[in-house]
């Protein structure tokens, strides 16, 4: 009897795992069906480019009914999951939820923004972990750049060129930098100098990129300072109300920029749904990728606690190095429970990590090897590039870097105002 196999989240795990699934299934022996809220997988190493304009925001993303042929593309939220009863709650983009039956479950719904009980930062915090947001906040830079220009109140104009950057990962410090490239390629023409622009980077630990070796961390915040980024350790976000930024080692000042980029938290989806979960709410898997108890139930990605066979009593980091390569293993092992024949366990040891720092600056640790400066760049760029998901992507992808360097990106605001009606736009 041919096994329905349902994939819940279509990022890294979700669409590595199908395109796994297509190419190993047998005809007639299953059938695979794929539930993500927005359609579409993220290259999410890009969004800073993107949000920074080096990469064309659509060349960032593909589109999972194009990438997985022969598997069903369901748009929309699982709301809830019923493993006693194998079915699943969909509430689909229009329309009224329905449930879905399955036969093998695959969780692979990643994770989401970290927030915090800050006052203000709900209201003026731009998060930076999806396409939107990146989109959303080259626009907003933009946005504020032209205010400042426009203006002739000396504190409103302060304001509009202070950008707040909470958390020094490689989220926020790969959209600093990409977001300040942005801005000097732009003040060129608003009358603004770059002496003006302000950039705060806020980490609570004591250093930046902890992912990578301490000397690239160390070289990373000094090649920042000498662009005038005023890196801020030890330091968390005390307040935002009103737009009024409040750090806890005393520092007030007015912020028309405050980006979230302080981790993320796994999908309470698992919890919800009463999936053995560790104490962060990541559900509970093993080393063959299942869910641990649950036989025909997998696991994989940010929201699994994946055993790290290369250290053992530690768990695999939440990063893209580590989910494509359990989504190949998590496809075999699918394949290997249908059958009836025995799974592999996971086991990979951490290659290292790249980082860009725009302004063709970058850092990367391959092993022993470490690289800084335009070495790093170029290390940045030539590893996401090799694992940017299909061939056609690559090619935009390219096109896009050949371009920005041979012309100025367009710092062209696109985001108008549309919330008053037809013809209305402010």
């Amino acid at each position: 009897m041919s096994k329905h196999i349902l994939i819940v989240g279509g990022g890294y795990v979700g669409m590595y795992t199908a395109m796994g699934l297509r190419k190993l299934i047998r005809s007639g022996e299953a059938t695979v069906t794929v539930i993500d809220p927005r359609g579409y997988m993220t290259y999410q190493p890009f969004l800073a480019e993107a949000a920074g304009g080096a990469i064309e925001p659509r060349h960032v993303v593909a589109p999972l009914a194009r990438v997985l042929k022969g598997a069903k593309v369901l748009t929309g939220r699982v709301t809830r999951v019923d493993h006693n009863d194998r079915s699943v709650e969909f509430q689909p983009a229009q329309g009224p939820a329905r449930t879905i039956g399955y036969d093998i479950l695959v969780m692979a719904a990643g994770s989401i923004t970290r927030t915090l009980p800050i006052p203000g930062l709900a209201e003026h915090g731009v998060g930076f972990k999806s396409l939107a947001e990146a989109v959303h906040l080259r626009n907003h830079v933009l946005e504020q750049l032209e205010a400042a220009a426009s203006t002739d109140d000396v504190a409103l104009r302060a304001s509009a060129l202070t950008f707040v950057v909470v958390g020094g990962g490689f989220a926020g410090v790969e959209a600093l930098a990409e977001l300040q490239g942005l801005a000097d390629d732009a003040v060129r023409y608003r009358g603004i100098e770059r002496s003006e622009l302000r950039w705060v980077l806020v980490e609570a630990t004591g250093r930046i990129l902890p992912e990578l070796h301490e000397n690239l961390g160390i070289w990373t915040a000094e090649a920042l300072a000498k662009r005038q980024v005023d890196i801020r350790l030890h330091t968390r976000l005390a307040s935002a109300e009103g737009g009024h930024v409040v750090l806890d080692d005393g520092t007030e000042l007015d912020a028309g920029t405050l980006v979230w980029a302080a981790g993320g938290r796994p999908n309470p989806l698992a919890a919800d749904s009463h999936l053995p979960v560790d104490a962060i709410g990541r559900i509970k898997a093993t080393e063959y990728l299942t869910v641990d108890g649950l036989a025909d139930a997998f696991a994989a990605g940010d929201g699994a606690a994946v055993p790290d066979l290369t250290n053992p009593g530690t768990f695999t980091g939440p990063n893209a190095q580590h989910a494509v390569r359990q989504a190949k293993v998590l496809g075999r092992n699918i394949v290997a429970y249908v059958r009836g024949k025995r799974l592999k366990p996971y086991k990979h040891a951490y290659l290292g990590s790249v980082a860009g720092l725009g302004h063709h600056q970058g850092v990367a640790q391959v092993y022993q090897l470490r690289l800084t400066g335009v070495l790093g760049w170029l290390a940045h760029r030539a590893y996401h590039l090799a694992w940017v998901p299909t061939f056609n992507h690559k090619v935009r992808v390219l096109a896009d870097w050949t371009l920005s360097a041979l012309f100025r990106r367009e710092a062209i605001r696109l985001e108008e105002d549309v919330r008053h009606g037809l013809g209305k736009a402010a």
